[in-house]
């Protein structure tokens, strides 16, 4: 544990302070109640701010999008003769467990049935509301986030490979602060990173624990979707993702990551061609070309004049999450993406997950529409009646081979699980050791424990939600550092082209 920095442990007292506050139950504390005071907080950040996320995510795609046209393109993350470290399928198949795959399947059902029902615009259950419902499903997992992610990925890589600096946040901002990166400044930046990403990882591990021990509970009506399950299921991946998180990156995770893509693709084939073929890829098609055309005023719409909440429940709760996921998965995508040119790099990051996410929202969530729409399926009653985790297996129940899809998706939750939960720890240990490319087994055992205690602590006291919204919280000045990183990366790109024609 000598390679930990002042950030490591800094980092442990925060997180074991904020587990003692969501312990606290809220009778005991009911105004200072770690619910009470994060909701306020992020209520008022959204209700203040809403324009903010907005036009920063807006500008990190813009951004994203730029640097592929540019000179800038041809620079390589890393030595100018270096090659990629991984090939394109264990690249894409990384970087999307890392990035989303545990969402897509609680989710991918999900979404489009609460926007057919609720739509941001328009009379609900109309064939309308389902061309919205697939759009904004595709807007809000597609080029958006994965900008997001790409700008720290980007500036990490970038400084890390080919500068040979430390692979840490603040290390990023040199060219803009100077030394003072190195003192109080660049320990605060690197402890909102590290504070980010062990509760936003935490939450998602007890989102996961919470489908798996529904989608058990569907398999085997002995298995009862309550606490006492959902804990053996979080203890059990922690023994798994600790046994994989010991193994290395090129064995553990690049295994799984495989696994998961082999997984995802297959369960998504099989639903497509045992489904509504032709209504599913109309959908992808059309919806495609809507999201492309609405692209411009989806990413600006507030809608003052009507009053409505639906962008901030919705499109902005959502850019404050992806950005608060930035500094986990950035650094992850950074680790594996070395040896490749911007332009190949942006290309990749942006388009590859974005075309993937919509090929499954339209598979899981077009399947869920058309069963709604056409064959009067009630899966929303379903949700409603049994949770949120249910929606995907309601969907099952419609197809052959139900049971088997079933084991099937719970095992590629399984798979995501421990591939985020993985992933994690080997940047947390990154992170809290100066940015070590190969942090101890030490050091990623202790953050292992910390995320699975804190997941399981908080799903015990109901302050899952609590923690999400905490979590999210630290979007807002993470935002203000990821526009420093893009000023920063323009800069040292600039001076990188002089030095060349000189």
């Amino acid at each position: 544990m000598r390679e930990t920095t002042p950030v490591f442990y800094i980092s442990i007292v925060i997180a074991i302070l904020f587990i003692g506050w969501g312990v606290i139950p809220e009778s005991v504390w009911p105004q200072f109640h770690l619910a009470q005071v994060s909701a306020a907080i992020q209520d008022f950040l959204v209700h203040k701010f809403g324009w903010f996320y907005l036009l920063a995510a807006t500008f990190f795609l813009i951004f994203c999008i730029t640097m592929i046209f540019s000179k800038y393109g041809n620079i390589r993350l890393g030595a100018d003769d270096e090659k990629p470290e991984y090939s394109y399928r264990t690249w894409f198949g990384m970087l999307f467990s890392a990035g989303m795959g545990i969402g897509l399947v609680f989710w991918g059902v999900a979404e489009p049935m609460y926007h057919f029902y609720s739509p941001p615009v328009g009379e609900a259950e109309t064939a309308e509301a389902g061309r919205v419902a697939m759009r904004y499903a595709f807007f809000h997992w597609g080029l958006h986030p994965w900008a997001i992610y790409a700008v720290v990925a980007l500036a990490l890589a970038y400084f890390q490979f080919r500068k040979k600096e430390p692979g840490v946040m603040s290390r990023v901002l040199y060219p803009l602060f100077g030394e003072r990166v190195n003192g109080l400044t660049g320990i605060a930046v690197d402890t909102l990173a590290v504070y980010a990403t062990i509760f936003g990882v935490a939450t998602s591990l007890g989102l996961g624990a919470i489908q798996i021990s529904g989608g058990l509970s569907h398999l085997s009506p002995n298995i009862q979707n309550n606490l006492t399950t959902q804990m053996i299921v979080i203890l059990v991946v922690t023994i798994l993702f600790m046994l994989s998180a010991q193994t290395g990156l090129n064995k553990g995770i690049k295994i799984l990551s495989d696994t998961n893509v082999m997984l995802a693709v297959l369960l998504m084939v099989f639903l497509l061609f045992a489904g509504s073929t032709n209504f599913i890829m109309d959908v992808f098609t059309a919806t495609l070309g809507s999201y492309v055309q609405n692209l411009p005023s989806m990413s600006l719409r507030l809608r003052p004049f009507e009053q409505s909440e639906w962008p901030r429940v919705w499109t902005i709760f959502y850019w404050a999450w992806w950005i608060a996921w930035a500094p986990f998965v950035g650094s992850f995508i950074a680790r594996v993406s070395r040896g490749r040119t911007v332009r190949e790099f942006m290309i990749g990051v942006l388009l590859v997950p974005t075309i993937f996410s919509a090929l499954w929202f339209s598979v899981f969530g077009g399947s869920a529409l058309y069963l709604e729409m056409f064959e009067q399926a009630d899966i929303m009653n379903t949700m409603n009646e049994l949770g949120i985790e249910m929606a995907l297996f309601s969907v099952f129940n419609h197809f052959p081979l139900s049971t088997i899809l079933s084991g099937l998706a719970i095992l590629l939750i399984c798979t995501f699980f421990v591939t985020s939960a993985d992933s994690a720890t080997f940047v947390l240990g990154m992170q809290t050791t100066n940015g070590s490319l190969n942090p101890s087994n030490s050091v990623k055992f202790t953050w292992g424990i910390i995320q699975a205690a804190t997941a399981a602590i908080l799903l015990w006291t109901g302050g899952l939600q609590a923690l999400q919204t905490a979590s999210i919280i630290a979007a807002f000045p993470f935002t203000i550092i990821m526009i420093f990183m893009v000023i920063s990366l323009l800069h040292s790109f600039k001076k990188e082209m002089i030095v060349k024609k000189k």
